[in-house]
């Protein structure tokens, strides 16, 4: 079975390479593709937040690893690849919720995307309370530690040459 997707919008951000940590100062545009009419956001200003369904186009192909220790680090334990939310998947989808912070025409502005600029967005879709999660969410103790620094600021935790 083949499925072919068509981008309905893109993102524009400052980040131009895929990095694990770091992301809580990026904030993102996403703008829709000239295919799309601006009347599909209309009402989205209504919402908080939003889920973003992206394709990582830019992520180097490579034979996928379905199971690992998540960022290659052997301190955390071999898990497969639907145990954690890395890059390299098999089909190279993301998916983000996402806090709407402005809507304009054709753009919104969002904050906590983790995508980089030009990813093409697949799929937009407003949180609804009714399909959050019931019950409790339990994840095991080593993600607390994976993602300690994930929606740090860019420039007070990071010493990287990527700053913009």
């Amino acid at each position: 079975m083949e499925i072919i997707l068509e981008p309905i919008a893109t993102v524009i951000n400052s980040r131009t390479s895929p990095m694990d940590d770091y992301w809580g100062d990026v904030i993102s545009v996403i703008e829709l593709a000239d295919h799309i009419p601006s009347e599909a956001f209309e009402g989205i200003s209504a919402f908080s937040h939003l889920e973003i369904i992206c394709y990582f186009d830019q992520v180097e192909t490579k034979e996928i690893a379905f199971s690992g220790h998540p960022r290659g680090d052997p301190k955390y334990p071999q898990v497969g690849i639907f145990g954690q939310r890395k890059k390299d998947r098999p089909n190279a989808i993301g998916l983000s919720t996402v806090e709407l912070i402005e809507h304009t025409g054709r753009i919104i502005k969002v904050r906590y995307l983790d995508a980089i600029d030009g990813t093409p967005v697949l799929d937009i879709k407003p949180v609804f309370i009714a399909f959050q999660p019931k019950g409790e969410i339990r994840q095991p103790e080593w993600v607390g530690d994976l993602m300690k620094n994930y929606w740090e600021s860019f420039l007070f935790g990071c010493s990287c040459q990527n700053k913009k």
